[in-house]
């Protein structure tokens, strides 16, 4: 029989999730969660980067793990911590970086980006901006993936060269120091087709950079408010429409059982329906699907919740694995 594999998921804690989120992220690696032994951290310390003030991080934490929880992720077989509960992931970055080229992070995308930004506004200095919790994060994502021995990492396209520097740094290590310890090396696991990529309100992909979102727990008089702004062409009521070049009807393909979906969808094709009654049915199926996790995220979001227990006991757990790792990468480096 096959070794259970390890898959490890990374939480970026930038304030509530929009319903883009809930679709390319969380629902797909709540499902991957089912048959796994799996691990989701929240990268707090990987914030620092963005995010100065200390009680807006601590929000987002919270927000962004009650967010989770309420979405269905079951604590009790998927770990869920802080990053910064685990001191053995600073330890490692310290040790990784020894073994991890300079020119390997020159070539980073976030830290490129920086640089083409500088050079576009006609900075001198490239490096203007920026800080090295920026040029070493990728030797700290390497950390939090290989403290925890992880086999398979889901991330989206975008997030693909993480895996492959963590990748590249465990082979470095593994490379000097493999006769005594070896880490495995991970692997990306990446969605399929472009079903994951949702559009906002103005039809463009639903992102916080266009304020064009969804906050996934918005309260119910802003949602039914949202859902009218969406953007729609000036067909009239009795004229036939094409579902598919339909925002408010690609929402609710998304989020309707497929008996739904195609009763609409017929109903568009053959005229008589008008957007305003599609904006009504969309927001009927979000505010059914949406008002119990609501529920479940305002009870854990409320004071003396048991969510602090929650990340307390998922610390623990991944403190477990972290120090037997760091034990075994501490006696391979010399550092018993």
């Amino acid at each position: 029989m096959a070794a259970t594999k390890t898959y490890l998921t990374g939480i970026q804690t930038s304030g509530q999730p929009h319903l883009g989120n809930y679709i390319g992220a969380i629902n797909p690696a709540l499902a991957a969660a089912q048959s796994a032994d799996s691990l989701y951290f929240l990268a707090d310390y990987h914030s620092l980067n963005s995010v100065k003030d200390p009680a807006v991080l601590r929000e987002n934490v919270r927000s962004v793990a009650a967010t989770w929880l309420a979405c269905g992720l079951d604590p009790e077989r998927t770990c869920l911590y802080r990053q910064s509960s685990i001191p053995e992931v600073f330890e490692l970055t310290l040790i990784l970086a020894s073994v991890t080229s300079k020119g390997l992070m020159n070539r980073a995308h976030a830290y490129k980006a920086a640089r083409d930004r500088n050079t576009a506004a006609g900075v001198a200095d490239l490096d203007s901006g920026v800080n090295m919790g920026l040029f070493n994060y990728p030797i700290l994502m390497a950390a939090d993936i290989l403290v925890m021995e992880t086999d398979l990492v889901p991330v989206g396209r975008d997030q693909a060269q993480h895996i492959e520097y963590a990748a590249d740094i465990a082979g470095a290590f593994n490379h000097l120091y493999g006769g005594s310890y070896a880490f495995p090396i991970p692997k990306g696991v990446y969605p399929e087709g472009e079903g994951s990529i949702l559009p906002g309100i103005d039809g463009r992909k639903m992102s916080k950079s266009y304020d064009n979102h969804i906050p996934l727990f918005v309260p119910e008089k802003q949602l039914r408010k949202l859902v009218r702004r969406i953007t729609t062409d000036s067909t009239p009521v009795e004229a036939p429409k094409d579902p598919d070049t339909s925002v408010p009807f690609q929402l609710l393909a998304q989020f309707a059982d497929a008996e739904r979906t195609a009763d609409v969808r017929k109903r568009l094709e053959a005229g008589g329906m008008g957007w305003g009654t599609l904006k009504d049915e969309l927001f009927d199926v979000l505010t059914t699907l949406i008002a119990p996790m609501r529920d479940r995220y305002d009870a854990l979001m409320a004071p003396g919740s048991e969510l602090d227990a929650i990340l307390d006991s998922g610390a623990e757990r991944a403190r477990e694995r972290s120090r037997a790792t760091l034990a075994k990468v501490r006696a391979a480096i010399g550092i018993d």
